[in-house]
């Protein structure tokens, strides 16, 4: 059982650390967070929960502002161009214990994140203060990246502030890779239940900054920031065991969509005689060979998505109510 958001507004008060924390509707997004606590000025924190090949998990904790590219942040850490992925929403409720879309840096002080390594914009110590979910996405607390240090401090982390806008990082023999000393020495290890979920392989994304146009296709992957057609579960609803099993459900109807416009198109392109001559089997046996080859992507694509949603995906805007404080 992880910590609460009240326990964790008691271990800041034990500390001394000045906070204000304000109640408000579930956000899953920084966007969505924004129309709550936006106005209160600050810095609005854009948290990534990622995970390499091995098995080691990163919090990339940034302004909301920052684009952070996967690719050179993965050179940067030693790991080739395609080392980092998002990790699935099952390693999240696993490791961080913390709700779809609630992200943070506090989620440190639970033992099953001890070896999760956080790297923090460091534009954050430009601001006055900065704001987070504290544990649970239907609240936000403002602290200073002075006191956010000495939360980490208190937990036995050291905070390791990056220049997270560096686009051409130099990485070679003589050269190593400068953020190198922040990877993980320990590995997470799942349950068998979720192995399959954080096997998937995410496409390379580069994360940047919401701009509400409505995207579809292939650029919606490129840019994942919002997911047409996603419904979001309100915090509160029961996770299903079976969300593989949907998307595998999902993909196989697109695939079957498929099918029944490939097997009449290939009849008609080869036309009769082909047919004859091969049997009739010829037009299925090509759709099974087009749908071996599209269900890994699709169901990384739908994966994808679906992870996206906690960092940069869509959610249905409703009217901003006045913010309260946290008791």
């Amino acid at each position: 059982m992880g910590y609460t958001k009240d326990q964790l507004l008691e271990h800041l008060k034990e500390l001394q650390i000045d906070f204000s924390c304000y109640d408000h509707p579930v956000a899953l997004t920084v966007e969505a967070q924004a129309k709550y606590v936006g106005h209160l000025g600050g810095g609005l924190a854009k948290n990534l929960f990622l995970k390499d090949k091995k098995h080691r998990f990163y919090i990339v904790s940034t302004l909301a502002g920052t684009t952070v590219d996967l690719k050179v942040l993965s050179q940067r850490l030693g790991l080739g161009k395609g080392g980092l992925r998002m990790a699935s929403e099952e390693a999240l409720q696993e490791i961080l214990q913390v709700p779809l879309g609630s992200v943070t840096p506090f989620a440190l002080i639970n033992d099953s994140a001890r070896n999760v390594s956080l790297l923090l914009d460091q534009g954050f110590k430009a601001q006055n203060f900065c704001i987070f979910h504290p544990l649970t996405n239907d609240a936000s607390i403002s602290v200073t990246a002075c006191d956010l240090d000495k939360f980490l401090i208190s937990i036995g982390r050291n905070p390791s502030y990056v220049d997270l806008k560096v686009a051409n990082p130099t990485v070679g023999k003589d050269q190593p890779p400068d953020l190198a000393a922040v990877v993980p020495s320990g590995t997470i290890e799942l349950p068998d239940s979720f192995a399959k979920a954080d096997a998937v392989q995410y496409p390379s994304t580069k994360h940047a900054p919401v701009d509400h146009k409505t995207l579809t296709g292939t650029e919606a992957v490129k840019k994942s920031n919002h997911a047409p057609g996603v419904k979001v579960k309100p915090q509160g609803a029961a996770h299903s065991s079976s969300s593989n099993s949907n998307v595998n459900k999902f993909v196989e109807e697109i695939l079957d969509k498929m099918s029944t416009v490939v097997l009449p198109a290939v009849r008609d392109k080869i036309g009769k005689e082909t047919v004859q001559q091969h049997g009739e089997q010829l037009g299925p046996v090509i759709s099974d060979k087009a749908r071996e080859r599209l269900r890994l992507d699709l169901e990384s694509l739908t994966v994808m998505f679906k992870n996206t949603v906690y960092t940069q995906g869509f959610v249905a805007g409703s009217q901003a109510d006045p913010v309260p404080k946290c008791k």
